[in-house]
Parts: structure tokens; sequence; C-alpha cells
């Protein structure tokens, strides 16, 4: 294997690429099917479960900005094969986790892993492949992350039912050290960008970071240990002075930004955020987040814990919506890219808050296909809003602020993932809890049946059924609601241009960079690194 020295591209680049890309993706669902396991191999708690799957959907959306900014800074390739190697370490301790606590740990060394591999992924496929070259590999790339979502499910019920739960995380272990063996024959090492920031806003993304963290974490333990619990108060309290304190950084370094500076440029120009539509757009971005893709946590809990199904059918159960906004995308992106990008993403928004109320139909003596149309529905939504999200940021905004504009919408759309598990998780214990401990059953025997424990608990199964149904009843609702007030804002509020009139270059989603010749040099050393981040993993959690 060698770099290629023909007229024709090599897509060997691209293979360690997207190879890298599937696994961090992979990672953020194929926890879901193996979760009853994990709790009664680890004798782990409901929240502790919480933890396993949030803390790295929160190290990824804490940190995603500053990696950026160091793989701008350090060089793509060299970021990208550290976040790789760091990865992998964290997927061994994963698989060697003797308790919660120990996987927990792990977990957010995967997640600081992953965003590194996450921030210089895209960028490298910019500065790899040019012209007809570059559309047809960001459309490779595109589908294989899309496919992550759907495979992670069914790849962590297979690996947890017919070898064992901890499989699901050292199978990175031989998949990492063939990327980073691709990598290193094949990707040519980068440097920064004359004129590219020298520092790192290292202020505001330890804030973002406490902000984030602190802020999961009250949410967390207030559904656990209640709202008035001093450290519940503590923790939310902090990550509202964090969110202060992240703001007014970002304030003072955009307005110390000059051209040619080497100062550190703010992580997040907050100016962008007194442009409306582009407000709702982040708003949007968390909301659909969290509202498609968190709930099924806990559906693949009531799938197994309450109606018996393996690991590998309950994820079978849940691919569904998956496939289909694979399908939809694939088959209308073309021609929803030449829409006016504000349209389908709120139609699409509002169907999947439709789908995701049809899912109240689960009842009591539900069988797993009441998920499904449910589940139908929100694919179809997923595919016409998450394909032109990145498009309606970019159309909302001027050109030049493209690259700030994508990196947002990602980092919102990660921190929606990482707020609706924490926020329905606590819901849906809460509503579990109550419904037990008012039919008589003790508060120990009902958070062990609500983690996927209670034959070992005790509680009778006609109960369990009841209670995990009020639960998902719960979930199901608030997420309906959140994606309809999403989908109606951004009609309401949201204006923007055709998305093939604002993508410069002639490739849909994609601003140009330095590599395609922008205008000014200056400014584009410096806004072409982020912007080269709009990914079109559109379609992926």
């Amino acid at each position: 294997m060698r770099k290629n020295t023909g007229s024709g591209p090599s897509w060997w680049p691209l293979v360690a690429l997207s190879l890298g890309g599937f696994m961090l993706l992979i990672d953020v669902t194929i926890v879901n099917t193996a979760l009853p396991r994990m709790a009664t191999a680890l004798d782990a708690s409901f929240t502790s479960l919480q933890w396993v799957v949030d803390v790295y959907a929160v190290a990824l959306a804490a940190l995603l900005l500053a990696a950026g900014s160091l793989a701008d800074l350090h060089g793509r390739r060299r970021v990208f094969t550290g976040g790789l190697v760091v990865f992998a370490l964290a997927s061994l301790a994963c698989g060697l986790a003797p308790d919660a606590g120990w996987l927990i740990a792990a977990r957010a060394v995967q997640g600081v892993g992953a965003a590194a591999v996450f921030a210089a992924n895209a960028p490298l496929i910019t500065a790899t492949y040019h012209g007809r070259a570059r559309g047809i590999a960001f459309g490779v790339w595109g589908a294989v992350n899309g496919a992550a979502a759907g495979c992670g499910l069914a790849l962590g019920g297979v690996l947890t039912e017919y070898v064992d739960w901890r499989a699901i995380f050292f199978v990175n272990v031989p998949l990492t050290a063939l990327a980073l063996w691709i990598t290193y024959r094949t990707v040519p090492a980068s440097r920064p960008a004359r004129g590219a920031r020298a520092r790192v806003d290292w202020a505001g993304a330890a804030l973002f970071t406490v902000s984030v963290g602190t802020l999961t974490y009250g949410l967390v333990r207030g559904g656990d240990a209640g709202w008035g619990d001093r450290l519940t108060v503590a923790s939310l309290v902090t990550a509202g002075l964090a969110a202060v304190g992240f703001a007014l950084v970002e304030r003072v370094l955009g307005a110390a930004k000059a051209p040619g500076s080497r100062a550190a440029a703010p992580l997040l120009d907050l100016s962008l955020l007194r442009n409306r539509s582009f407000t709702v757009l982040m708003g949007a971005a968390l909301l659909t987040q969290a509202a498609a893709f968190a709930h099924f946590v806990y559906s693949a809990l009531w799938a197994q814990s309450v109606l018996g199904m393996s690991p590998l059918d309950a994820g079978l159960a849940l691919l569904p919506m998956s496939v289909v906004s694979f399908l939809v995308a694939a088959l209308f992106g073309g021609r929803l890219q030449r829409m006016r990008p504000q349209y389908p993403l709120g139609v699409g928004v509002l169907v999947i808050g439709v789908g995701v109320l049809a899912q109240t139909l689960v009842a009591p003596g539900s069988s797993w296909t009441a998920l499904l149309p449910g589940c139908l529905l929100i694919g179809v939504g997923v595919g016409l809003a998450l394909t032109v999200l990145i498009a309606a940021a970019l159309s909302a905004v001027p050109p030049e602020r493209a690259g700030l504009a994508s990196g947002a919408v990602n980092t919102f759309r990660q921190l929606g993932y990482a707020l609706g598990v924490a926020v329905l998780g606590t819901l849906f214990a809460t509503r579990i809890r109550e419904v037990l401990t008012g039919l008589g059953v003790p508060r120990a025997a009902a958070e062990a049946a609500g983690s996927g424990r209670a034959r070992e608990a005790g509680v009778p199964l006609g109960l369990v059924r009841e209670a995990f149904a009020a639960g998902l009843d719960r979930v199901f609702v608030v997420c309906g609601v959140a994606a309809l007030v999403a989908g109606v804002a951004v009609l309401l509020f949201v204006r923007g241009r055709a998305a093939t009139a604002h993508a410069p270059g002639g490739e849909p989603g994609l601003g140009a960079g330095s590599e395609s010749g922008a205008a000014e040099p200056e400014r584009a050393s410096q806004e072409a690194p982020a912007r080269a981040r709009e990914e079109v993993h559109s379609a992926t959690p």
C-alpha cells in the first residue's frame, strides 16, 4: 500500500478516515443493547448505566471545539492519530473494567479520543481530495457514518449475545490498529496553515467542559438523590457559573481578535447568536438530537428487561429507524439540498415529533412491534431534517463564518444527545420508581428493576411491565413535544437560502476553504480549518 503517485486519487486515505469516524460514531449506540448484561455483570445501578452511555457523549461534546483548534494548530493527522491511540487504549480499559466506576472513567477517556478523531476527520478528507474526488469521498464517508447508528445497535447485539458485552469495546482495538497503519502509510502529514491561530482557547475549553459536565451530573443526580440535595444544587449552580464565565471569556477574546493576531481565538463566536435564525437552529439541533435518538437507550432496556428479547433481537427491533433515515437521505438528499433548508428541516423535525409520540402506543402488554410505526416515522424525519441541518446553519450566516457555524451545530448536536440521555433517564427512572413504590415495591427493589435487574430484585413481571410502560410514556411525550416545538420554531423563525447557492465550489454543505481558492487569504487561513469540519454524517447520532 503506497501513497498515490498516478493521475487518479488513492482511496486508501478515505478507508482510514471512514473507519476512524465509523468507530467513534458506532460507540455512541453500541452500548445500548449491552446495558442489561453490564448491569448484571458489574452490579450497576440505573444511574451508573446512564453514565456509561452519557459520559462518552459529554466528553465528545465538551471537547469537540477545542480538539478542532488543536488540529488547526498542531496538524490534523497528528491529532487524528493521537485521538485513535487514546480511543483504542480507553476501549481496552473499558473491556477490562472490573466495576462500573472503572468503566465510566474509561468511557470518558474514550470520549476525549473520539473528540480528537471527530474534529480532524473531515478536514483531512478536505485536504486529501480535490474537485470531483472530494465530492465522492464525502459521499462515501457520509454514507458510512450514516450507517454507524444502526450498525451500533445491531453489532452491539451480536457481540453481546454471541461473545460477551466486553467484546463491544475490545473490537475497537484491532480496528484502530488497522486505521492507524493505513493512515501512516497513505495520509500525508499536515502542517498548520500560515496565519492559523497560535493559541488554543484553553480557558474557554475548560469552562465549557466544566459547565457541560456539572450540568449533566446535576441532572442525573437530581433524579437519584432529589433536587434539594446539596450536591445536586452545587452542580447546577457550578454549571451556570461556568457557562457565564465561558460567555465572558468568548466575548473578551472575540472583541480582541484581529487578523494575524497570535492571541487565542474564541472557540465560539457569540456574535453569531445575535442572528435569530442561527440561534433557533442551535436550539433545534440540540432538541432534535435529544428527541430523535436519546430515548432509544431506554427502549433497548425495555426490550430486553421486560420483553426478554436477546441483545441481538433488541438491536434489530430498533434498526428500522436507521435504515429508513439512510434511504431517505440517499434517495432525496440531492433534492433536499436544492430547497430552502428551513423547510425540509422544519418538516423533518415535526415528523420526528409525531413519530416519537406514536411510540406512546407502548402499553404494559405490548410487544416490540408497538415501537415500529414510530421508528419508521422517526427515520423519515431524521432523513429529511439532519440531511440539511448543516446547510441550514450555513445559509443563516455570512459565507466567511461557515466554519464557525458548522462547528457550533455539531457541538450542539452532541450536547443534545448527552443532555437528552441525562434528562430522559431521570424522567424514566423517577416514573418507574413512582409506579413500583406506589404498588408496594420497596425503593431498593424498584431501583434495581429500573436498571434491568427486576428478576434479581424479585419484582413481579406484571408490575415491571406496568412501570416500564409508564416510564417510556413519559419519555416519549417529552421528546415528542420538544421536537414539535423545535420544528415549529424552525418554520416560523429560520430564514435561509438554498444550500447550493451558499456552498462555494459546487459541493453542497461544504464551504470554501483555503483549498478551494478563497479570495481573502488571511481570513481563509483562519476560517478554512474549521470550515472543513462541515460534516456530511447528517443522519448519525
